[in-house]
């Protein structure tokens, strides 16, 4: 945000939330142009012997999450949206590396993660013989937009057709990596060498229903709609205690970019 905002980079990719809180509280010019996300990533990692089958039953559990994480802020508002006590459950703040070893080792009966990492978790557990299941916290009310395509006003008004162009070649290069994911992951591990190919390409792979789904389907690809896009401000603002007539969320999208 701040790269955008200072005009060192000209596009990039964050969290929704993390623009909407940004604009409420000063007039960065940065805006969204296209979301990515169209369901929120982040969940409940446990294993089917915890007895953690729904979101209710992490009362009285001990929950595992990384230190500094945007699921943290917004956790005791969906557990308070779903009548659950959030002193109830007792939060643990970790190593984010060390999340997937505590749940395997049965330390904690749950963690905070988001979605797209939960192969490196089935890998985790596999080896102590233990299954992952995941609960959505989109399966619990938690709605919005998440990832999304930003740009800075500057570009968006200098260089229109230069913003427009990377957004038809990103469009065109998520959909390639969408159909072959294994093409996807080889490509990364050529620029990052280290990087375990097989995990890479599962863990785009789980990204896809966060890209692909319901909610993109009704609207479109890279669509901001309306409703929904209020309803990520709301859950923005309450967790940040930010009064919701601080910002119109309108105020922050350029659907310039949209197909007509």
């Amino acid at each position: 945000m701040t790269k955008l905002a200072t005009g060192a980079a000209d596009i990039g990719t964050g969290g929704l939330a993390a623009l909407l809180q940004a604009r409420a509280q000063s007039p960065v010019p940065v805006k969204a142009i296209w979301s990515i996300y169209t369901l929120q990533p982040d969940a409940i990692f446990t294993t089917e012997d915890s007895g953690i089958a729904a979101l209710k039953d992490v009362a009285g559990k001990n929950i595992a999450t990384a230190t500094f994480s945007s699921s943290n802020v917004v956790w005791p508002l969906v557990l308070k949206a779903n009548g659950i006590d959030p002193a109830k459950v007792d939060v643990l703040k970790a190593d984010p590396g060390a999340l997937a070893p505590m749940l395997a080792a049965g330390k904690v009966a749950g963690t905070i993660n988001w979605v797209t990492v939960a192969p490196a978790f089935v890998k985790t557990l596999s080896e102590t013989g233990k299954k992952l299941k995941i609960i959505q916290w989109s399966d619990y009310g938690f709605d919005g937009y998440g990832l999304s395509l930003f740009a800075s006003e500057r570009i968006l008004s200098e260089r229109p057709e230069t913003a427009k162009k990377f957004v038809r070649a990103y469009m065109k290069a998520t959909a390639m990596a969408i159909a072959d994911p294994a093409a996807a992951a080889a490509a990364v591990k050529a620029m990052v060498p280290e990087i375990d190919v097989d995990v890479a390409r599962a863990q785009f792979a789980a990204s896809v229903p966060l890209m692909v789904n319901d909610v993109s389907k009704r609207d479109g690809d890279g669509a901001f709609e309306k409703a929904l896009l209020a309803k990520t401000w709301k859950w923005t603002a309450e967790a940040q205690n930010i009064p919701l007539d601080k910002l119109d969320p309108e105020t922050t999208v350029d659907r310039t970019f949209l197909r007509k």
